[in-house]
């Protein structure tokens, strides 16, 4: 990596002062937070970031298929987003003949550009507070399922009349636990079609080595383009449709960032839960963390092993290693960050500073806020085992033995749900998932991951939260799990595609469902599912019903008795929000401080022969040769990455990073492992998001893969 002088280091680290947390609705920055962003370097004003009655910057910001962000960056529908985000649907147009994960797609003219089924983009028309309206009917001390249910009623009345004779949508969610309710009216393009990305080499440069991690040199990118019928409407995919034209499309930076330099996230940020008590921090880091850790420490080296015994096993699991270890490894460093920075005893303080001023206030608001959290501290101890179960059942349900979730799929040839005459339609399904499903599928992994994950599993759980199954387990296995699993395994009907093919071409309807009762994988799946349902859910749904008034009494309390703590900002939802920051370094240990900057230079520092750090020939040739054309820094660098305080989280990524005149100068797709606590605790000092350089992209896209085309549709600001 480059050498920077230490003032300019110095300089940067004294910036962290300047971070902002909180992830803002643009509909509320003029009045909360535009003068703020304006003293950092911000010259656009709040209408520019949202409106309604005119093209802005929102405009421009896509919700790309529910889980990530994306961002509009030509006047032809061109949008761009992570490479992480488009991975599943440029692997479905992957093949050994046409392997685009491994060696990258451009579609070098529109009528290359694949097209994909169940892909959308979804644009915010605009933003309502209703929250008077969806609480109409809701009085103090109403139990809380029928709160629920009376909120439930009027947000379909209001979402209904709301979008009436318009071929749009609505989402209305809550914010601050509840006490504020806010519609998101919308627009959905279901054709949105492949049209580049780079190989993987280059898209997951690093790949979970590097996962979480700073200093950072990935190409995190692909690009879509959305189609549109001839009035420029959403439409299903269709050769007669066009490229949309959008009603905003993001300039482009060519300039770059330094030190100091004010930036804006635009996106839909997944899930944050900033405003927890100590109970629920402390539960975190004691319980429901270790726990977790725990189980996916003991797949992921069951995982490794058999990914490392041959290549085919490497293929199967791939995918499913990476969906796993995402997590995993963001809780470590979530763990880690909060211990560090005394998360528990920080909560604590600020309830106790809470309790000072309810008691004072009691003239005020009488004894609302005064028994709060003595409640916290019941509930807490009683909701514990549930919420844990919750926790373990998820491990090891869904992200457990597959077995486990395949043998839910039998329980679609019941008899009580499914009609006689839909018996061989069904058949004839489970077929084609039993196909997918054993493609991906090693059963010695498999009976290795159940008989340890299982054994984890009831290990850690109360005894009277532990499944049937367990008392099996015991008594006809003597606690032996690998014996339990081998006669499963053995037994079973659902082990591999010719024994369940088997299965399905003699089943004859209700009659046969008898053999599939019989059968031990799946009654082991029916023993883990039921149990949650009959011993651990209706406990959890009384409880969270009891936490969600705390919560949002609480929530309330916060803003009427600590308002000059700080502007109070809703928890990320899935919903349109802006964060600011600046580009900045950080310490995350003595001795150490990380410049917000890499070069392509760290990639050949990095390149060895594993697939995580192989670098294409193509593109060493590039850096060797310095060629990197108009998208090179002042200096003669080429930026790769950059770091800066913006508060994301999961949902983030794929948000464009935006300067302050509002042009595109990155795309955000990760933070620092240090700044993973941030969806609970934010500190300004050390939580950073991670950013691919706008330039590097497009140094990808023009100079390394020659689809230059892409380029001239863009506005480029100089």
């Amino acid at each position: 990596m480059k050498r920077f002088s230490l003032a300019l280091i110095i300089l940067a680290c004294s910036l962290s002062s300047f971070a902002k947390e909180g992830m803002w609705i643009p509909s509320l920055i003029k009045n909360l937070v535009e003068s703020d962003m304006q003293s950092m370097g911000m010259k656009l004003s709040a209408e520019d970031l949202y409106s309604f009655n005119k093209s802005s910057l929102k405009d421009a910001i896509v919700h790309f298929n529910g889980g990530c962000t994306a961002e509009m960056i030509s006047d032809e529908g061109l949008l761009l987003t992570n490479h992480h985000c488009g991975y599943s649907l440029i692997q479905s147009h992957s093949s050994v003949e046409n392997d685009y994960l491994t060696d990258g797609f451009w579609a070098m003219t529109k009528d290359q550009e694949l097209k994909n089924q169940n892909l959308y983009a979804r644009f915010i028309v605009r933003i309502d507070d209703v929250t008077k309206s969806v609480l109409k009917g809701v009085t103090d001390g109403m139990p809380e399922a029928e709160r629920q249910a009376i909120v439930d009623s009027n947000i379909k009345v209001i979402g209904k009349a709301a979008i009436e004779g318009s071929h749009y949508e609505y989402i209305i969610r809550p914010f601050y636990y509840g006490n504020q309710y806010y519609m998101f009216i919308t627009e959905t393009f279901n054709d949105v079609r492949l049209v580049g990305a780079p190989p993987s080499s280059i898209g997951k440069f690093g790949f979970d080595t590097d996962n979480w991690v700073w200093p950072r040199h990935t190409g995190d990118f692909s690009m879509f383009r959305i189609y549109a019928n001839k009035d420029n409407k959403p439409a299903e995919v269709s050769d007669d449709n066009v490229p949309y034209r959008p009603k905003y499309s993001l300039p482009i930076n060519m300039n770059g960032t330094k030190p100091g330099d004010f930036t804006m996230i635009y996106g839909f940020p997944g899930r944050t839960s900033e405003y927890l008590t100590s109970y629920a921090v402390d539960y975190t880091i004691n319980k429901q963390n270790p726990n977790r850790i725990k189980m996916r420490d003991i797949s992921l080296e069951i995982i490794g092993d058999a990914m490392s015994s041959s290549d085919k096993t490497r293929i199967q699991y791939a995918a499913k290693q990476s969906r796993i270890s995402n997590a995993w490894k963001k809780w470590i460093g979530q763990n880690k960050g909060l211990i560090a920075n005394d998360a528990v005893i920080k909560k604590q303080e600020l309830e106790k500073r809470f309790l000072a001023n309810a008691n004072m206030s009691i003239p005020k608001y009488g004894l609302k806020y005064t028994k709060i959290l003595d409640k916290y501290k019941t509930l807490y101890a009683e909701l514990e085992p549930y919420a844990f179960s919750w926790d373990m059942f998820i491990e090891i349900y869904y992200y457990g033995p597959e077995l486990i979730r395949f043998g839910m799929n039998m329980e679609k040839l019941n008899p009580d749900k499914l009609k006689e005459e839909d018996v061989e339609k069904m058949k004839a399904a489970l077929k084609g998932s039993a196909e997918r499903y054993f493609k991906n599928y090693d059963v010695e992994t498999d009976k290795k991951l159940l008989s340890a994950m299982l054994q984890q599993y009831f290990l850690v759980l109360d005894d009277s939260l532990r499944a049937d199954v367990y008392t099996a387990i015991q008594k006809d296995f003597g606690g032996n799990y690998e014996d339990y699993a081998a006669s499963l395994f053995k037994k079973s009907n659902f082990t591999s595609l010719e024994k369940v093919n088997a299965f399905l071409d003699s089943y004859k309807g209700a009659k046969s469902f008898k053999k599939i009762q019989k059968d031990p994988a799946y009654q082991l799946t029916m023993s883990l599912y039921n149990n949650y349902q009959t011993k651990v859910r209706p406990e959890l749904v009384r409880l969270n019903n009891d936490l969600n008034l705390l919560n949002r009494t609480y929530m309330e309390g916060l803003q009427a008795l600590l308002p000059k703590d700080k502007k109070y900002y809703p928890d990320a939802n899935s919903t349109l929000r802006i964060a600011y920051g600046k580009v900045d370094s950080y310490k995350p240990k003595d001795g150490v401080v990380y410049y917000p900057y890499t070069t392509t230079e760290g990639i050949m520092a990095k390149r060895d022969t594993t697939k995580e750090f192989t670098v294409p020939e193509r593109l060493a040739q590039l850096i060797n040769d310095k060629d990197y054309g108009k998208y090179a820094d002042d200096d003669g660098t080429m930026h790769v990455c950059f770091i800066a305080s913006n508060h994301t989280t999961g949902g983030n990524s794929g948000s464009p990073a935006l300067n302050g005149s509002g042009e595109l100068i990155g795309l955000n797709f990760d933070r620092t492992w240090e700044s993973t606590m941030s969806d609970i605790m934010f500190d300004p000092t050390i939580c950073r998001n991670i950013m691919v350089d706008i330039r590097y992209v497009l140094f990808i896209v023009d100079k390394y893969a020659g689809a230059g085309h892409l380029v001239k549709e863009m506005n480029l600001v100089e």
